[in-house]
């Protein structure tokens, strides 16, 4: 509880303020190999990834296209802050809360979803921590997964990503530490910026909720992680991507939860987060327009922190992202 309520002020506080890598070719690191694939329907595989960065075997699902459509790109999709822990890790929430797997039913498109990574902002950590393990998302997503994808379900090497919240973070650092991976990003309800206190103190505590401790993923406050991670502050290696942010404003809409988590009201709970991530955007937005780099920013005019809101922000994010997969 008191958690939470960390997490509640410190987004509050900051709405107030406001490695080149692309390559397929396997690291130096031993290379990823599958361990098992379980078809849990005719187009949908649970793939479990034996991953030596990661010193585990890592479920991804993947939604799979039409028969007959041929090699197609590849859209990761990524979670937020939870990694899937309302399902016990048995899928990606983006499954479980949302309409994705109907809506890519007639995509041609692999639709990647990570499992887990809870609080670890799909990044590689600096060392391991005591609650959440080993981290090195970033190396599992950017250099391990994707040869295995490609082969495996007929992959053409076209990527884009896209993620919520926390996911939202990774997917724009991600596509800025690795711009010769992914053609196109799309972020919902995220915060682009490490710089500001205010902002640090939000990924802090997003990641403490989960029990974690920020400084093993990118050290004390000052240390050059946290700015090689920083969306806002390498925003330049954005140019040239289709790029669609979206956000709400914290008031509560037609669409909003009014139950409780943790004893705190999701409305509640959710509009200070969602004032925060409004707050960031603005920000991110303003540095983008300062740069020239072209995006497509939604404000919505109502709606909280919620999975309904995210639904609609996959559908209306859709037009950008085929365009940068080419379909």
């Amino acid at each position: 509880m008191k958690l939470l309520v960390t997490l509640v002020l410190s987004v509050v506080l900051c709405a107030l303020t406001a490695t080149p890598a692309g390559a397929r070719a396997a690291s130096a690191r031993q290379v990823a190999t599958v361990d098992h694939v379980t078809m849990l329907g005719d187009r949908r595989a649970a793939l479990f990834v034996h991953s030596p960065s990661m010193r585990e075997v890592v479920q991804v699902q993947v939604l799979l296209p039409p028969p007959g459509t041929g090699p197609r790109p590849t859209l990761y999709l990524l979670d937020g802050a939870g990694g899937g822990e309302e399902s016990n890790y048995q899928e990606s929430t983006w499954t479980q809360r949302t309409d994705a797997v109907r809506f890519f039913s007639d995509k041609p498109v692999n639709v990647v979803l990570p499992v887990g990574g809870t609080g670890s902002y799909y990044t590689d950590w600096l060392r391991p921590d005591p609650k959440l393990g080993v981290d090195e998302w970033e190396t599992f997503l950017t250099e391990e997964l994707p040869p295995i994808v490609d082969a495996r379900f007929d992959g053409n090497g076209i990527d884009a990503i896209a993620g919520l919240s926390m996911g939202a973070h990774a997917a724009l650092n991600l596509t800025a530490r690795h711009p010769d991976m992914y053609a196109g990003v799309a972020a919902f309800s995220g915060c682009a910026d490490n710089s500001q206190s205010n902002s640090r103190l939000s990924v802090r505590a997003t990641v403490a909720w989960k029990g974690g401790d920020a400084d093993n993923m990118w050290g004390p406050d000052g240390d050059p992680a946290w700015a090689a991670n920083d969306p806002m502050r390498n925003a330049e290696a954005l140019r040239g991507k289709q790029i669609y942010v979206s956000t709400g404003n914290g008031v509560a809409g037609a669409l909003d939860d009014p139950t409780t988590v943790s004893g705190l009201s999701a409305v509640t709970l959710g509009a200070g987060l969602e004032s925060a991530a409004l707050a960031c955007t603005r920000l991110f937005d303003a540095r983008l327009r300062e740069l020239g780099i072209p995006a497509t920013f939604r404000y919505r005019d109502t709606g909280t922190h919620s999975w309904p809101y995210w639904e609609q922000d996959l559908h209306d994010a859709w037009p950008t992202l085929a365009r940068a997969l080419g379909v």
